[in-house]
């Protein structure tokens, strides 16, 4: 598939089990400087972004933003996926398929920040850097507990039946009354996951706690002042965990979770088209 936008592309790969998943490609107009790849959140999908990729794609670099197994554009098994492992190797195999780049950073928002970060311990040596916009590594906002109970039991009895997302009042995501009708009307977005997604997030909690060691290349992580979907200090605490020396954080005054839907989204972009080019070759 090959559905062609104003900026980018449509295109399609094939993960090793067959699956089929879509992504959106933006291509600078020369020869790409580096190349980064996308990974969104729970809820979200690539069309949310279209700004800050362009926004890259200007700045010179090719971004490949890859819509995960059962949300966005894969139709297929709506809201689904067999373990979190594979939505790992979604990502590792989708990395190594893609044409070759200067350099390859990978980028996680929100949930995707937990699967870009577990990539490292379970595919290591595939990136030259991570980005984290708000990732997800400690909700707010969780089920209830009788709403746990009931999703547990369904893993066992009835793994595919559907639950509400704890996440569907779009107020958690933006202040903006334009954005927040924007995700109450967006067709793609996923307002519930199986009992076998909802299981497979909280395993994917308990790999991540020993991944820390495994993070040993230059990370960026943007955090919101506000954030109503994540708790920063936790997160900044784990941040501080990882191997490397190479970190950064910056946090926004004022700023809800969706940097993307901030009254100026172009403070953010800048900050990581900067990062970016700090670390690219001289």
């Amino acid at each position: 598939m090959a559905e062609t936008a104003p900026n980018c592309t449509v295109e399609s790969f094939t993960a090793s089990d067959g699956y089929v998943l879509h992504y959106r490609r933006y291509q600078p107009e020369g020869p790409p400087r580096a190349q980064v790849v996308v990974i969104h959140g729970i809820q979200s999908h690539s069309g949310w972004y279209g700004f800050s990729c362009d926004r890259l794609r200007k700045a010179g670099f090719v971004v490949s933003f890859l819509d995960r197994r059962g949300s966005g554009m894969n139709v297929q098994e709506r809201g689904d996926a067999p373990s979190f492992r594979r939505l790992l190797d979604d990502i590792g195999e989708f990395l190594l398929a893609l044409p070759p780049a200067p350099l390859r950073f990978l980028c996680g928002i929100s949930w995707g920040g937990k699967v870009v970060t577990a990539l490292q311990r379970r595919r290591p040596g595939l990136v030259s850097g991570l980005l984290l916009l708000c990732p997800g590594f400690f909700p707010k906002v969780k089920p209830s507990f009788k709403q746990r109970l009931r999703i547990l039991w369904s893993r066992l009895a009835a793994p595919r039946r559907c639950f509400d997302i704890p996440l569907n009042d779009p107020e958690l995501f933006t202040a903006s009354p334009q954005w927040q009708q924007f995700i109450r009307e967006d067709p793609l977005a996923l307002r519930q996951a199986t009992a076998r997604l909802l299981i497979e997030s909280v395993r994917l909690d308990g790999y991540l706690k020993v991944v820390p060691g495994h993070v040993d290349m230059p990370v960026l992580l943007l955090l919101a002042e506000h954030d109503r979907i994540i708790a920063n200090e936790p997160t900044r605490r784990f941040f501080e965990r990882f191997a490397t020396k190479d970190r950064e954080i910056i946090e926004y005054p004022g700023a809800q979770h969706t940097l993307e839907f901030e009254p100026n989204p172009q403070q953010f972009c800048d900050d990581i088209q900067r990062w970016l080019e700090r670390h690219l070759p001289t």
